[in-house]
């Protein structure tokens, strides 16, 4: 029984217990009119209201509570069709569901009923069980309309708790980028005989390039350029822990990854402290991530450079006479193979000579029409503005990146270290401990670290 009186409701258009009943504005310059169509529309659970004329419906139309308007065609004064256009120019919250009632049967004249915002037509006189047809045709527009709006209310205040929770993730990340800058505590670094300057530019708020320096001793200089895979926070977490691990105060800082014991003053050589590099990732850090690496290690009195290059691009060299070289045996990234082994490279740098380390987000660079830079069109570049030195050289390399890009923006971090080598009689003064003759660091072992870059 209670499902047929369900049914009953839905044919009769009751609404169901607890949902508010639509509200109708029935207009008609005709009274008996008005009074047919209000009855029948009352008994089938709708709140109306009557109007006589098209003035004091349009007065109150403007509260915006009725949901439907049957209103005659034509009617002395404001017709419905003026009513309808004027209708359609109130602000409302909510749809409102027109109908005309007319004794019209031109095609023309009905185009222009809907031309002005009519949803909906009657013939006069009009058939009760017709009206009640159309008026159910009405609800299901009325209630998918409020459906729509409270769904795009919703993903309006989805959208606006995201663009909040945006906007406070965005000021996170911007002071993430000032701490990651504060990695390369000094741009440069003059040590008499050579030169290190070194260049960090993440291609978003934070990246995951490190690039640094540091003394070993007087006569001895480790540079380094890494490169985490990936992008964003996470690369940026393993990043700074990587530079954690070249300030000396840290347990697995230089003492540790570098120096055979923590008395001794001799250091691994490159290849070795990559192979600690990998067990340290892999076993004690525990982490799904690895990185690219240069690490080298430079000697000021001789110009002879040992280095190691796990996965990174090819280090170049720059000739005092212009020549470019490649420099490096590839190798495998840091993080991704227990017990890895990689080469040690050798090479000699004469005075005038410059080394270059770059991470892919140059030699990856690409143009416009996404033609990538390659090591061919870097080596260009850099011969281009061998004239400039330190930082003014780096920044001229990045500028002509940009440049070549165009509009576009670059989709990697970029970083670079440029190790220019005067001689033994070059100027200034060097940092760290003394030397012993054969080129190692003396008893006072390493100066003390510039920090990471």
């Amino acid at each position: 029984m209670a499902h047929l009186a369900d049914i009953e409701k839905h044919i009769r258009g009751i609404p169901e217990p607890g949902a508010a009943p639509r509200a109708v504005l029935v207009v008609d310059d005709s009274r008996v009119q008005r009074k047919i169509l209000s009855s029948a529309l009352a008994r089938w659970g709708y709140l109306v209201e009557e109007a006589g004329d098209g003035p004091s419906a349009l007065s109150a139309l403007s509260s915006g509570r009725f949901d439907f308007v049957l209103s005659d065609w034509v009617m002395p004064g404001m017709t419905g069709l003026d009513l309808c256009r004027a209708f359609r120019d109130l602000p409302r919250d909510s749809y409102g569901y027109f109908i005309l009632l007319t004794a019209k049967t031109d095609r023309d004249e009905v185009l222009r009923g809907f031309e002005v915002g009519a949803d909906d037509f009657l013939a006069k006189p009009v058939n009760l069980g017709e009206l009640h047809a159309r008026m159910q045709a009405g609800e299901r527009i009325l209630t998918m309309q409020r459906e729509l709006t409270e769904k795009n209310r919703l993903v309006s205040a989805t959208l606006a708790e995201m663009q909040r929770l945006y906007a406070t993730l965005d000021r996170d990340l911007i002071e993430a980028r000032k701490l990651q800058m504060t990695l390369v505590r000094e741009r440069e670094r003059d040590f008499g005989a050579a030169r290190v300057s070194v260049l960090l530019r993440p291609s978003g708020h934070v990246g995951g390039d490190l690039v640094g320096y540091f003394p070993l001793s007087r006569r001895r200089v480790v540079f380094y350029a890494i490169d985490v895979a990936g992008h964003g926070v996470a690369s940026a977490i393993m990043a700074a822990r990587l530079a954690g691990m070249f300030t000396a105060s840290e347990p697995e800082g230089p003492g540790n990854l570098l120096m055979s014991n923590r008395v001794a003053t001799d250091p691994w050589p490159p290849e070795m402290v990559a192979a600690r590099l990998n067990r340290t990732v892999l076993e004690t850090m525990q982490v799904e991530q690895y990185f690219t690496c240069v690490y080298a290690e430079a000697d000021l009195t001789t110009g002879q450079v040992a280095l190691v290059q796990a996965g990174h691009p090819h280090p170049l060299v720059l000739r005092a006479g212009g020549a470019v070289e490649r420099v490096g045996t590839g190798g495998l990234p840091v993080g991704l193979v227990p017990r890895a082994s990689w080469d040690r490279v050798a090479l000699r740098l004469f005075p005038g000579d410059r080394l270059v380390l770059m991470s892919d987000g140059l030699t990856e660079a690409a143009d416009g029409s996404g033609r990538e830079l390659g090591e061919a069109g870097l080596a260009a570049i850099l011969r281009k503005n061998r004239a400039l030195e330190g930082p003014s050289f780096l920044e001229a390399l990045l500028w002509d990146v940009h440049a070549r890009a165009g509009d576009g923006d670059l989709a990697d971090d970029i970083s670079a270290v440029l190790y220019e080598y005067r001689g033994s009689g070059g100027e200034g003064k060097g940092d760290g401990g003394e030397g012993n003759g054969d080129g190692r660091p003396g008893d006072e072992g390493r100066g003390k670290g510039s920090g990471p870059g």
